[in-house]
Parts: structure tokens; C-alpha cells; sequence
């Protein structure tokens, strides 16, 4: 007999990869330009010239028994030595490259990190909406979540709610800025405000809390500076990705970054390196590990996302949709005509729009749109749309 709750994540996919699948098939039978997919957080705009130019490089003039053998277990230090002095050059922290542990992007990150740091029974808090593998990952590694929605209006944090839901159990909070699904981003005054929660309680319950950065989205930002949460508070660990700041999703490439003046660092970083041990993700790969570390000052190209996120909410907005504006990432956050967002759904899939329902996200009544897609494929889609939304006009 296998083991139950592996098998049942195996026959069920989440909804988001379920309605990805659905539309591979679509458009199997009518022909992709005929499905509008914005199911997928798959980045449309191509990986920067400088990263082409490095791996180039690298595969014509390096050896290639060192450039595709193993690396150090937590990654090769000359990257790890380039990615601390980003950081302390971008947001001014003291990051060590021995607090710097490579992985397989930002979900082996979470993984790793939570299984270090949880032990079985503590608490994991999210913050509604959220990206709906937390869940998975966090109660893996023996934690029970605790979902604690945002405020409707803003989707900043609800510091009531919160406070009310963390106990003498709780041991992270897994905080995403820009947020995927609704692309807010956090606000100084909220991450200010939530530092000042969060040392209150390690106070009051005497135990350490940690603050989970989940960061694959942070230079997706528009018009406003993503605060960086270890200049908040002492207890963070950063999981960050590659995947959406240089469009490398499948290449799989990220690091955890164990803060400078996290209690007990070094043997929160020990058990990093143990979890990434006892989970087998040890040694990233090699290349990307390369690729990464010369090219961690390469800025983003947003622009095209911008003019996404401007073409496709000005459309909604003007149909009579209401769609929360983003600050970052490629996601928008509309709410659903009708209660129920999986209906809503289906009857998009009609128009041939792949939408992706807000349940799993811990937030029903909304529907995400991922506009990491061509701008052709927006402007095609707008008469759908304008179809979908008067069918509720009705």
C-alpha cells in the first residue's frame, strides 16, 4: 500500500495546473490562437541577452567536466559569495555567502525551509490569498496552517485577525510580496507594523517566530519600492527564485537566504543544510548555479508586463468587472460576478478564457487572470471578455 496522502496529491493535481492541462488539450482541438490561457504563471518576456550571453560562454569556453560536475552541497561559494553582495548592495544587509543555500527554485526554497524550521504539531500561518502549495509544502513537513485572510479592501495584512491567530504553536508566517494571486505588494507601514506584531509575541509566548520572505515576484514591482523584510525584523528567512525576474521558470534555480541576525543563525542554517539533506535537494544544478551568479545585477524587463496589466484591467474595469490593480508580479485578482468563482469559471471556459478560481487560494468569490502572456493574445481575448461580462449585465 502506498502512502495515502502522496497517492491523493498525486490523482489531484492543484486547479491551477488542472486548468493549464485542460487548455493544452484545447488547443489541441481548435488551435492555440484560439484559447486564451491565463491560467499559468509562465513568463512571456525572454530570458535577458545577458543571460544567452552566459551560457554561451560558459558551454564554448569552460571545462566541461567542472562546468556539469557537483558543486557544493548549499551551492558553489563564488555564487553564493556574488548573491550576498547583491543583497548587501541592493537593500544594505549583511549577508554572508555561508548563510546562502542554492535549490531548485523557490518551491524546493519553501520546502527546505519549513522542514528546518517546523517541528511536527507547530503552526505555519498564510495569509489569504495564497499561493495554494503552501499548504502542501507546510503540512509536509508536519505543520498545521493557519489561514488568516487579508483585508477585502486592500488585501494588506488584517493585523486583528492575525494577532488573534498566532499562539505559542506558531512558529512562521509565510509572507508574499508582490502576491500572487492578487499582485499586492505589502507597504512599509505594514511590514513595519507586522516587525512590531511579531516581536511582541516571540516576547509574550518567550519562542522564536520566524518570518517566511517568499520573494520570486520581488522585481516585478511597478510603482512602488518592495520593502525588504530582513530590515524589519530580526527573524526572516528569504526564499527567493530566479524563474520570474530572469524568466528561467523551468530552469529551476533559487536560494535560501538565512538573515544575519536570525536567532540561533548558524544552527538555523545547519538545519537548512539537513533538510535540503534529508529531501535530496542537495548541489542545485551546476550551470544555472553558474548562469545565476553573473547575472544577479541584471535589472528585469517589466514593461511589457506593465502594459499588460494596463491594456487588460482598463478592459475589465470598462466591462463592469471588479478587479483589485496590481503593484507587481503578472497576476490580476477579479472578483467573480456570481458567489461561486468555479462556476463563474466554466462558463468562461465557453469563451474559450482559462480563468483560475480563487478557493484554493483561501479566498473564494474571486478569479485569478495571469497575464504573463502575449499582448496580442490580451487584445484578442477583450471581445471574450466583453461576451462573458454581458451574459451577467443580463
Amino acid at each position: 500500500m502506498v502512502e495515502q496522502k502522496m497517492l491523493a496529491l498525486g490523482k489531484k493535481s492543484s486547479v491551477i495546473r488542472e486548468i493549464f492541462e485542460y487548455g493544452k488539450r484545447r488547443k489541441a482541438e481548435i488551435g492555440a490562437e484560439n484559447v486564451f490561457d491565463f491560467s499559468l504563471g509562465n513568463p512571456s518576456i525572454p530570458a535577458p541577452q545577458a543571460v544567452t550571453d552566459a551560457l554561451l560562454e560558459m558551454v564554448q569556453n569552460t571545462d566541461p567536466v567542472a562546468l556539469h560536475g557537483y558543486t557544493s552541497a548549499p551551492g558553489d561559494l563564488g555564487v553564493r559569495k556574488a548573491i550576498a553582495e547583491h543583497i548587501n548592495k541592493n537593500f544594505g544587509v549583511a549577508a554572508a555567502p555561508e548563510r546562502i543555500y542554492m535549490t531548485c527554485g523557490a518551491a524546493a526554497s519553501l520546502t527546505v525551509t519549513l522542514n528546518a524550521l517546523v517541528n511536527d504539531g507547530e503552526e505555519v500561518v498564510v495569509l489569504a490569498p495564497f499561493f495554494p502549495e503552501y499548504r502542501v509544502f507546510a503540512e509536509k513537513a508536519g505543520a498545521k496552517v493557519v489561514v488568516v485572510p487579508c483585508r477585502e479592501s486592500d488585501f494588506q495584512i488584517d493585523f486583528d485577525k492575525l494577532s488573534a491567530a498566532i499562539t505559542e504553536k506558531t512558529k512562521a508566517i509565510i509572507v508574499n510580496s508582490p502576491n500572487n494571486p492578487t499582485g499586492v505588494v505589502l507597504s512599509a507601514e505594514t511590514v513595519k507594523a507586522l516587525a512590531d506584531l511579531l516581536n511582541e509575541k516571540q516576547k509574550a509566548f518567550s519562542t522564536d517566530i520566524f518570518l517566511i520572505a517568499d520573494e520570486p515576484y520581488r522585481e516585478l514591482s511597478y510603482d512602488m519600492q518592495v520593502p525588504y523584510l530582513p530590515c524589519y525584523y530580526d527573524n526572516t528567512v528569504v526564499c527567493y527564485s530566479y524563474s520570474k525576474s530572469l524568466s528561467l521558470p523551468g530552469e529551476r534555480i533559487g536560494y535560501i537566504f538565512v538573515a544575519p541576525n536570525v536567532s540561533d543563525g548558524n544552527d538555523v542554517f545547519a538545519a537548512v543544510c539537513g533538510a535540503g539533506r534529508a529531501l535530496g535537494f542537495v548541489c542545485a544544478p551546476s550551470l544555472l548555479q553558474y548562469v545565476v551568479g553573473k547575472c544577479v545585477d541584471v535589472p528585469s524587463d517589466i514593461e511589457a508586463y506593465r502594459r499588460n496589466r494596463d491594456l487588460l484591467y482598463t478592459a475589465l474595469c470598462e466591462d463592469g468587472f471588479t478587479v483589485i490593480k496590481p503593484d507587481g508580479a503578472f497576476y490580476l485578482f477579479m472578483k467573480s460576478p456570481e458567489p461561486d468563482a468555479n462556476a463563474f469559471c466554466e462558463r468562461a471556459k465557453k469563451h474559450e478564457l482559462l480563468l483560475v478560481p480563487s478557493d484554493d487560494f483561501g479566498f473564494p468569490g474571486y478569479v485569478r487572470i495571469s497575464y504573463c502572456v502575449s499582448e496580442d493574445t490580451i487584445r484578442r481575448s477583450l471581445p471574450a471578455f466583453k461576451s462573458l461580462a454581458a451574459e451577467y449585465l443580463k
